[in-house]
Parts: structure tokens; sequence; C-alpha cells
């Protein structure tokens, strides 16, 4: 093969063989879909004109209903530290159309003292397609058909680049507010207004206040609490239709995936062999390393893609951890590109054989040497997903035979022969690690967290669950005293996500968080409310030991008990969250 066709065939291959355009296309004015329900006008009929009020973030406010909001809340009291972000819910729900929705905010002040209203983001939230559980409520795994599962509209998606919307007659629509307290605040009681306006008129004024507590959290990068979400390039490329790793992708990548950075995720995702998860998501993750096999028998590997992937995620601010995926994918077969016969090939080998060893020795050796080129082998873990045993123990000797320094991660199943060689362990909610062997991990500079999937009916991080049990899921892990959560997928996106959140396999929402064109969604603010939640008990927990303070200490350990999975059906997540902020913010 001629050079310049050879290094043809390793551009196709980095860049996934795509036939996309090469130039983002501009996103299409928001277009939700049809609501399956059709509204009720019995329920309507006491609606004598528009209301707008304070609601909940614990509630998904249904398009076709009136709010479930007995008295109209014209002021709201929030609690923060600074450098905290916190978020509240304004509803409006009209039995007439209106038009040229709006929802201006003011700076907030505090005597001299102000919080820019530049540090308030408003955003509608809007409507997707989801569906439910299992019929049997126990889980939400298997492949669906959408037919078969009652599927309605539901709050989720925030979107903040839509500033004025048209409400039609008898519907409901929520805006989020999210506040971002600025690290050098002042400490005091800050006031502000929000406007809504309808029909060139004002349709009511809210107050809004937020007590600045004299503690500080440190910036998201500081965190200790270990976010790993697993992100998606191969989505956003689709979906954009955009040339993946081109400079339009990172251009929009860019916002989408600062929402993550500043929920403290650490670990960036990287996928070193083709289809690690055998294409299981709408857009499957192709390889970032090139294996070529040259026609004199010797390999070639080509880690553009995998280092502009990387250093564009460490310019965003993750910068932790480095997940390559995967040495035990679920389908044991690995693509490569042969030289002598210009065309790609498999080898179907399994941990424990020859052929295997052979194939991951040579790519681990040119592999390690690449990171430590890079100045990223101490940060790199080699990582696996819910494989037996056998194989990791198999692949383990594999790994340590190509660089015995080499840094292993796992989600999966808790084996005590892995504790030692596991340098980040993430188990199932419904395992337990020994309280012992947490301590020993984290003396040891050892990562220890849990994660959920669609195992879990709740908590969990569907498009239906509670929007508290999204934040529930950091302080369980402070309950534990584990070090952070994981959750597969940050935005392995369907089809349309902005319409429709189902998929063909698990219930709806499971494949993603985020939505396109870095639009949050309830679930991942109350997540990220959830991860700093965590930091506020750890700050917290590590003074009042330094200064003896065993009664807010005993404190806090009891309000965190509330945080057991198997209470959930007796203490809903949001009582649980509540009474917890509640005993935090009063230090």
């Amino acid at each position: 093969m001629k050079f310049y066709e050879m290094k043809k065939l390793l551009l196709m291959s980095a860049l996934l063989l795509s036939a996309v355009s090469l130039n983002a296309q501009t996103s299409p004015a928001y277009e939700e879909a049809p609501n399956p329900v059709a509204t009720n006008p019995a329920l309507w009929s006491k609606v004598k004109n528009a209301q707008v009020s304070w609601g909940s973030t614990d509630i998904r406010y249904k398009k076709e209903e009136p709010a479930p909001i007995q008295g109209i809340q014209k002021s709201i009291s929030l609690t923060a530290w600074k450098g905290e972000k916190v978020s509240a819910q304004l509803v409006v729900w009209t039995p007439e159309v209106l038009e040229d929705l709006t929802v201006i905010v003011s700076d907030l002040t505090s005597g001299n003292s102000q919080i820019s209203k530049d540090r308030i983001r408003t955003g509608f939230v809007r409507y997707v397609m989801t569906d439910e559980l299992n019929k049997d409520g126990q889980g939400a795994c298997g492949y669906r058909n959408s037919a078969d599962f009652d599927s309605t509209l539901v709050a989720d998606p925030i979107d903040h680049l839509t500033p004025a919307i048209t409400l039609p007659a008898q519907t409901s629509q929520g805006s989020w507010l999210s506040i971002r307290i600025p690290q050098e605040a002042s400490a005091g009681r800050y006031t502000g207004t929000i406007t809504v306006k309808a029909n060139g008129q004002v349709l009511s004024e809210l107050k809004l206040n937020v007590q600045v507590k004299n503690r500080t959290l440190p910036a998201p990068t500081e965190w200790a609490f270990h976010l790993d979400l697993w992100q998606n390039p191969y989505a956003v490329a689709r979906y954009h239709q955009v040339e993946p790793f081109s400079q339009a992708h990172f251009d929009l990548m860019r916002p989408l995936m600062k929402l993550y950075a500043d929920a403290g995720g650490k670990v960036i995702t990287t996928s070193i062999m083709h289809k690690p998860w055998n294409g299981q998501t709408y857009d499957p993750f192709e390889s970032m390393v090139t294996w070529l096999k040259k026609a004199d028998g010797s390999w070639y590997f080509d880690y553009t893609v995998f280092d502009k992937w990387v250093e564009f995620m460490m310019s965003v601010g993750v910068k932790k951890e480095i997940a390559c995926y995967s040495m035990v994918p679920w389908r044991l077969s690995f693509q490569y590109l042969d030289q002598a016969s210009n065309s790609f090939k498999f080898l179907e080998a399994k941990p424990g054989e020859a052929a295997y060893e052979e194939f991951w020795m040579t790519m681990l050796k040119s592999f390690a040497a690449h990171l430590k080129e890079k100045g990223w082998f101490d940060i790199t873990h080699i990582a696996m997903d819910e494989r037996p045993m056998k194989d990791m123990l198999e692949t383990l000797k594999v790994i340590r035979k190509a660089d015995k320094d080499f840094k292993v991660s796992l989600a999966g199943t808790y084996h005590e022969e892995l504790v030692g060689e596991l340098d980040d362990y993430c188990i199932t909610i419904a395992e337990k690690f020994p309280a012992e062997t947490i301590r020993a991990r984290r003396e040891a500079g050892k990562v220890t967290t849990y994660y959920t999937c669609c195992t879990e009916p709740r908590p969990n991080t569907f498009t239906f669950s509670e929007p508290a049990e999204a934040e529930w899921l950091g302080w369980h892990s402070a309950k534990e005293n584990l070090d952070g959560y994981l959750r597969w997928a940050l935005n392995s996106w369907v089809k349309n996500p902005l319409q429709d959140s189902r998929f063909t396999a698990w219930a709806a929402g499971d494949t993603y968080l985020i939505y396109p064109d870095a639009r949050t969604s309830i679930r991942m603010e109350r997540l990220t409310e959830g991860a700093q939640a965590f930091e506020k008990v750890r700050i917290l927990r590590q003074e009042f030991e330094q200064k003896g303070n065993r009664s807010a200490l005993k404190s806090i350990d009891k309000v965190l008990q509330l945080f057991d999975e198997m209470k959930l059906g007796e203490i809903p997540a949001a009582e649980a969250v509540n009474k917890a902020k509640k005993v935090i913010n009063q230090f």
C-alpha cells in the first residue's frame, strides 16, 4: 500500500468513515412532540385568568393540567453558600392564549452588596415524550416496544435559548431559575424581583430572596465528589451533522461538556477500540485509536483523535481521570485495519487466550509510551464495566505484563479479589463496600463509588423519575462514605432527543441527562445539587471533627440515615432531601 493510501485509510478510520457535512447545522426552532393526553376542560373551569406562582423544583408540572398550587406564592426564600448554585421554579397556567411569555430577572441586592442578574439563568421547562417502568414496577431493563408502555409528555429539558414562547390556552408552563452565587459575595439576605410578562403587559412580579451563608463552596474542579458520567461525542456529531472531531464539532461540544464540568465531572470517557459496548446506543462509540496491522505484520497505532478529545475535555475542566474502554468489550471482537488486504478485519479472542494477549500487549506498550510522552499516564485507567471476574483477572495479567503501573477501573460487581487491583472501583447501589475497605482504599488514594442503571426503579434519573431522586444520589454517597457516583450516559442521545426520550431498550431518559445545544435538564440540575450537598457535608464534617463538635456531627449522621435506598418507599426522595438541606444549612 502506498503511503498516501495508508494515511487516507487512517484518516477515514479516525474520522469514523463518516460522510457528514463539514459545517454545523443551525438547530431548528424548538418544537415539542404533540401531547398524547387530551386536555380535560373540567379541570380548567375554575381558572378564570392567567396565574403565576412560585412552584417547587420537586415537581414536574403537567402541561395539560392547572398547576396543583392551592395558594399563590409570590415570594420564595432560598439558602446558599458562596460559590453554590441553587434553583427555583416558577409556574404559569392559563385558560387563554398568552403571547410572548417572558421571564425577566433583576439584580439581587443586600444593602450595598449585589449579585448581578447575569448570575441568574432562566429557562422554560420544555416537554419530552417519556414512558414508564417495566410492568412489574421492579426496574426498567430490557428491550421495549413503545406501544407496550404508557407514553406521556413530561417536563424535563430546560430551554435557556428561547427568550419568549406562546402559551396555548389551558396550558401550564414552568420556568427554571439557576442562581450561581459568586464565591466573593458578601454574606447576607439578598432580594430581587422576577417579572413575568405576556401579551405586552406584566402578569406578575415575584420576589426572590436568597440567604447567603458565610461559608464557601470550592469551584467544581476542586470538589472531592467523583462524578463519572460517560460522554458520547459521536451523538453530537450525528445530531448536528458535523465531521467528528472537527472544529465545528468541538465548538458544539464545548458548552455541552461544560455542563458536565460544572457538575463536578472528573472522568473523560474514551474508546480505544471499535464499539466497546457492541453498539448498544443509537450512536455507537467508534475507536479513538486507529489500529493498523502493516503488511510486514508489525503494528502501527494512531492516537490523533484520542489526543484531540482528551485535550478538549481538559480544556473544559475535566482533568482528573481518563477512562479507556475496553479490553473486555461486550462482544469479544476487535477491529483493526489490515494493510495487506486494504480492509478492516476482526480478531475474535478471549481473555486468557494467547491471541488476546499478543493483540493487546503490543497496543498497551505503545499506548503506555504515548501516555507518558503526553504526561497523562498517571491519570489514565484501562476501564471495564460489568465484566465477569474470571475475565477481569485474565485481563489484569496482560495489563500488568505490559506495564505494571497501569491504573485500572471497573464498574461492576463487588469481588474481594479485585479490591487491591482496581484504582477506581464502582459497584451497584444494591451492593456495599465494607467500611474498612473504603477507608483503606481512600488512604491508598483509590476511588470508591457506586452506580445506578436500568435495574433500579428508584432512585433513578429516567425522564419520569421524581426530580429529587437525582439529588438524592449525592446525599447517598455521603451517607455510605463513598467518593462519588457513576451513571453510564451523559449524552448518548436517541434519534430525536428534544422530542422523545424513549429508546428501543431501557426506560426513557436512561441514555442521556443533557440535551442538544447545551440545554440542561431538571435531572441534571438536581444531580448537580446532590454533588454540592456531598461537598457541603464533607466540608462540615472535616471542620466539626477538627473542632470536636460531636453534636453537629451527630446531627449530620442522623439526617444522612434518610438516604437508604431500602427506605425510599416510606421516605420519598423529596422528603429526605428537604429535611437534609434544612439540617446542613443551619450550620
